[in-house]
């Protein structure tokens, strides 16, 4: 399956998809120097949200799905040379509405999780009259 949305997303950034199925989509994001905000090496956490957004996003994959809400936990943070993977899922779906769940982990070990929930819209979010 091919990605039908976030088409030109910076990928050194939000994660390369290593696979995407139908309700379902994981994600790779390296964690590299420029993403630091200190000597010790943090990963600022909107990358984190970032990967597990795109992940959503992707299990979802509607060309029109944009983020509704999101209820996440920050578990341990992400540090320079790490490898995050994302891992989504679509647990619900009523009509335009789906329920993602995400988990996020580094090595086995889950750092990051959340529900978001992902709305598909008739057209573009930009796209108006």
């Amino acid at each position: 399956m091919e990605p039908n949305t976030h088409l030109n997303i910076n990928e050194a950034l939000c994660g390369t998809v290593v696979k995407i199925e139908e309700d379902y989509c994981l994600i790779r994001l390296n964690a590299v120097e420029t993403m630091k905000v200190d000597d010790f090496g943090l990963i600022h956490g909107g990358f984190v949200f970032g990967a597990a957004d795109y992940a959503a996003m992707l299990a979802v994959n509607h060309p029109n799905v944009v983020l509704g809400s999101a209820e996440v936990q920050f578990l341990k943070p992400l540090k320079v040379s790490e490898t995050l993977l994302a891992e989504a899922k679509v647990v619900e779906s009523k009509g335009r509405k789906k329920r993602v769940s995400v988990s996020a982990s580094v090595e086995d070990k889950v750092i990051f999780k959340g529900t978001f929930t992902c709305f598909v819209l008739d057209k573009h979010v930009l796209d108006t009259p």
